[in-house]
C-alpha cells in the first residue's frame, strides 16, 4: 500500500518555532526616521516607558558603605579592590584602577566585562593571549583615566557553581522569573551604583565619565548610558546592531540580555536613540556572527540621522567596523575619549 503524500509541511522545532515568532513580529512604534522633525520627543518619552516596564522596579537603595580591601602597585597606577553594597542583600566586588599622577578631579570610565571571568579578564589579571585587547580596563588605566570594573552578577566573585549542563544567565532568567524581576535590570541597577561611587571618588569629575564594555559589557552600557545621564560618553563593542538579526545563531541571546515582552516593542536603535545626542561610539567585527555588521551599519545609519536632527556634530557617532569576530578593538578609543571627555 503506498502512504498518502503529507497534506502540507509541519514543524517540530522549537527553535523554529521561536524564529518564526521573531520574524513574523512587527514593530508597533518604530523608529520615526522619516517624521523626525514632529515626532522625535514624544516617541522617546514612549520609549522610555516601554524600557521602564519591561525591566520592572529598581530594588530599594541602601548607603553604599565601601570599602577598600587590597591595594596593588601595578606600574602607572594603583589597583583597589572595593566592595560595596547594592541592595539588603546584595553587594558588589569591583576592582579601582587609578592612575598615580592623578592628583585633582578629571574623567572617569565604568569599565564593565562581557560573558568569561568578569572584571579580572578587563583588568589583565589573566594570561589569554588569544583574547586580544581583552583588558581593556587596564589599558585605559593605563593612559590616565580612572577606571571602575565591577563584577557583574554571576560573574568573577560573584560567581555560583554550576554543573557543566547548566548556564548561569539561563538559571538566573528561571530564578528570577519566578519572583518576577528581569535579570538585567537587578545588572543595570548594580550599576548604577557603581556609578555613584565613581562619581564621589575625590579625584573623579562627575561631568566627565564614561562607559564602555564589550559583548554584555556593550550590552548593559547601552542600557546604562540610555537610562543614566551621568554617563556622558559611551563605548559599545560587539552588540549594537539588532534582536532581529542577532536571533538567527541558534545559540545567542541569553537570559541576562532579554526583556518579557519585547518582541515587536523595542530594538537596539530604539534604545540607543536615548543616548542621542551624547557621544556613542560601536565597534563592530566583520566576521562577528553573534551581532552582524551588515545589522549594525543599518542601525548605526539610523542612528547618525536623529545625531544630525539634535544638531550635533558629525563625529558625536564613531562606527569602527574593524576585520575581525567578536572583540574589543580599542583603535578608536584613544582619540574619541580625547574628543570628547
Amino acid at each position: 500500500m503506498t502512504a498518502p503524500a503529507p497534506s502540507r509541511r509541519r514543524n517540530f522545532s522549537n527553535w523554529a518555532y521561536w524564529r518564526l515568532r521573531h520574524e513574523a513580529a512587527v514593530d508597533a512604534d518604530p523608529f520615526p526616521a522619516d517624521d523626525l522633525a514632529a515626532g522625535l520627543e514624544p516617541w522617546r518619552a514612549k520609549v522610555r516607558e516601554r524600557l521602564s516596564a519591561m525591566l520592572g522596579p529598581c530594588p530599594d537603595a541602601v548607603p553604599l558603605d565601601v570599602e577598600t580591601t587590597e591595594v596593588v602597585d601595578c606600574g602607572s597606577y594603583r589597583r583597589e579592590r572595593v566592595v560595596f553594597d547594592a541592595e539588603a542583600t546584595m553587594s558588589v566586588p569591583a576592582y579601582l584602577l587609578v592612575p598615580h599622577d592623578r592628583t585633582e578631579p578629571g574623567p572617569a570610565i565604568l569599565a564593565i566585562h562581557g560573558h568569561g571571568p568578569g572584571k579580572a579578564r578587563i583588568c589583565g589579571l589573566l594570561e589569554e593571549e588569544h583574547d586580544e585587547g581583552a583588558a581593556y580596563a587596564h589599558v585605559l588605566a593605563s593612559e590616565g583615566y580612572v577606571v571602575l570594573a565591577p563584577d557583574l552578577r554571576g560573574f568573577g566573585e560573584r560567581g555560583d557553581w554550576m554543573p557543566d549542563d547548566k548556564y548561569h544567565c539561563d538559571w538566573d532568567l528561571v530564578c528570577a522569573t519566578m519572583a518576577g524581576i528581569v535579570p538585567l535590570e537587578r545588572n543595570l541597577w548594580d550599576l548604577a551604583r557603581a556609578l555613584d561611587v565613581l562619581c564621589a571618588h575625590a579625584l573623579v569629575d562627575p561631568a566627565r565619565v564614561a562607559s564602555a564594555g564589550l559583548s554584555y559589557g556593550g550590552t548593559c552600557t547601552l542600557f546604562l548610558a540610555a537610562l543614566d545621564h551621568r554617563v556622558r560618553v559611551a563605548i559599545i563593542s560587539g552588540y549594537l546592531s539588532s534582536w532581529r538579526a542577532a536571533h538567527t545563531v541558534p545559540w545567542n541571546m541569553c537570559g541576562s540580555q532579554v526583556m518579557p515582552g519585547q518582541l515587536g516593542e523595542i530594538e537596539h536603535v530604539d534604545i540607543a536613540a536615548l543616548i542621542a545626542p551624547r557621544p556613542v561610539l560601536i565597534e563592530t567585527g566583520t566576521q562577528d556572527r553573534i551581532f552582524p555588521v551588515a545589522s549594525a551599519r543599518g542601525t548605526v545609519g539610523r542612528l547618525r540621522s536623529l545625531y544630525a536632527r539634535l544638531g550635533a556634530p558629525d563625529d558625536a557617532v564613531v562606527h569602527d567596523v574593524f576585520e575581525g569576530d567578536h572583540r574589543w578593538h580599542g583603535a578608536a578609543v584613544p582619540d574619541f575619549l580625547d574628543r570628547w571627555l
